[in-house]
């Protein structure tokens, strides 16, 4: 039966492929066709390839695979399944190899070729950035360029490339535009900070799925513009969507940095439902949300349950308790992420040396501090540096504090205003003069001094009894006619945080 198939058509073979369930199954009737090879049907192995890439079952492509490099006859057909096959197992250098293979032994390419050919360059634009252009340029001087889902896979190139003059003309000169397409737009706008025009594609679009909703949220996530994002989630359960993974975090997030607690609990019984909560990318959403919300027990719930926790999950659960002012339990639970195998990285450390910072632990961030390079492999950034000055500052150690901002930061002349604006802030609180009349000068030479530290400096000298100098920084301040904000809270309104003033009133000292 399997011979007169071969013999007669290759579509003839589908009722055999389709009762394949194992790969044993499949190397039997590959060994069937062996048997049966005969020299004017080479290309009968062309069902079982293209079988084993539309199969969910990828040991079916792998040994297949094998069999495709040992062939010895070639076609455009078997090279487009290969292609194809490589982009549904995440292999895109393997596709793209195959493309030059394609060119290599003079095959013909054509339309079903350059699809899933652009999708694999998309995926190592970082890699090897410049084969799209290489492919634009064949397809164009073939004549494929008004193909609509070759013209959907380059919209989609130059977006992640970032290159929305090119997107947006490829998607200006097509009519037939399909869902993708627009999707794709909304997003290379998105991620470039052109929100407006993305929000327009978004308002124009003849149709919406979720992943269309989702792009746009994520544009306004970008953008910080929170209140936005579950404005347009609102708007989505009224049109009767359901919301994906995707979705659900970009709400999240938000909730997080609006503080809308109500709001995100919803959510997370949403995710329960549907059993979103064992995507780890979801759950770390919950846990950053639950954190920031300052409900720490839910989260600590939330991260517990997790299967599988990444390096983001414990930076999520970490900085979590250290914004929440528990340093002892943040140490705890780096201490066990490191047990767990999972490598922690600059976030990891900023929460760390945060958390001690707040507790007065400088013993044990410096320590972390020093073992970041040396034990862990990561390398003290600004941001870590930043921190050690503040812990050992807000601990009295000021010279301490002065010395390491000089050895390590770059001294005044290039370090952060900011950082040598809270030196001084403590030399205020620990009334140490001595110091911050220093940085107060170094401050007033290099002319980086503002409202805050105007005012600081004139404190410090007013409570030390030195009232030349106060008067001297009184009138910089009056020649600045500067402002200070005035204080505020937070409050939740409508499940949105809201910013509550305490007084429009500025009072002078």
């Amino acid at each position: 039966m399997i011979r007169k198939a071969v013999s007669e058509t290759h579509s003839a073979l589908t009722p055999f492929t389709q009762k394949c369930r194992t790969l044993n199954h499949l190397k039997e009737l590959h060994c069937q066709l062996l048997k049966f090879y005969l020299p004017e049907t080479p290309s009968a192995i062309a069902p079982l390839l293209s079988f084993a890439v539309n199969s969910s079952n990828p040991s079916f492509f792998n040994y297949l695979r094998i069999v495709f490099q040992n062939l010895g006859y070639q076609s455009t057909f078997l090279y487009n399944t290969m292609i194809r096959g490589y982009m549904q197992s995440d292999l895109p250098i393997p596709a793209v190899l195959c493309y030059k293979d394609m060119l290599r032994n003079k095959l013909i390419v054509n339309n079903y070729t350059f699809p899933p050919l652009i999708k694999a360059c998309s995926m190592i634009l970082n890699e090897f950035g410049q084969h799209g252009f290489s492919v634009h340029a064949h397809l164009l001087k073939l004549g494929l360029q008004h193909d609509r889902f070759i013209v959907a896979a380059l919209i989609e190139f130059y977006s992640l490339n970032i290159e929305m003059d090119r997107a947006r003309m490829l998607f200006d000169e097509i009519t037939n535009r399909d869902v993708v397409m627009w999707t794709s737009m909304i997003d290379g706008y998105g991620k470039i900070g052109e929100v407006g025009k993305a929000r327009l594609l978004f308002d124009e679009m003849p149709e919406r799925n979720v992943i269309s909703w989702s792009a746009m949220m994520a544009a306004y996530s970008r953008a910080s513009d929170f209140k936005e994002v579950l404005c347009l989630y609102r708007r989505m359960e009224e049109d009767g969507l359901k919301p994906n993974e995707s979705v659900l975090v970009s709400i999240l997030t938000a909730c997080a940095h609006l503080g809308a607690l109500a709001q995100g609990l919803l959510v997370h019984s949403f995710a329960k439902h549907y059993n979103y909560e064992s995507n780890p990318i979801l759950a770390t959403a919950l846990v950053d949300m639950y954190s920031k919300c300052g409900r720490m027990e839910s989260a600590s719930s939330v991260f517990e349950a997790m299967t599988y926790k990444d390096s983001g999950a414990w930076n999520a659960i970490i900085s979590g308790f250290a914004m929440n002012g528990n340093a002892v339990k943040s140490v705890q639970l780096f201490d066990r992420m490191i047990a767990s195998g999972n490598r922690p990285n600059e976030t990891t450390f900023v929460a760390l040396l945060s958390a001690c910072t707040h507790a007065e632990m400088v013993d044990v961030g410096l320590s972390l501090f020093a073992r970041m390079g040396s034990v862990y492999g990561v390398e003290p950034r600004f941001e870590h540096r930043a921190c050690v000055v503040d812990l050992l500052a807000r601990a009295g150690k000021l010279e301490d504090a002065e010395k390491f901002n000089e050895e390590n930061m770059g001294g005044i002349e290039k370090g952060d205003a900011n950082v040598w604006g809270a030196l001084l802030g403590a030399c205020r609180v620990y009334g140490n003069v001595e110091v911050g009349d220093r940085i107060w000068r170094k401050l007033s030479n290099m002319k980086v001094i503002d409202h805050g530290t105007c005012v600081l400096a004139y404190n410090i000298y007013r409570e030390a009894g030195r009232d030349v100098e106060a008067k001297c920084v009184r009138e910089l301040i009056e020649e600045m006619r500067t402002k200070k904000q005035p204080g505020c809270s937070v409050i939740e309104v409508n499940d949105i945080a809201e910013k509550s003033f305490a007084s429009d009133l500025l009072h002078r000292k």
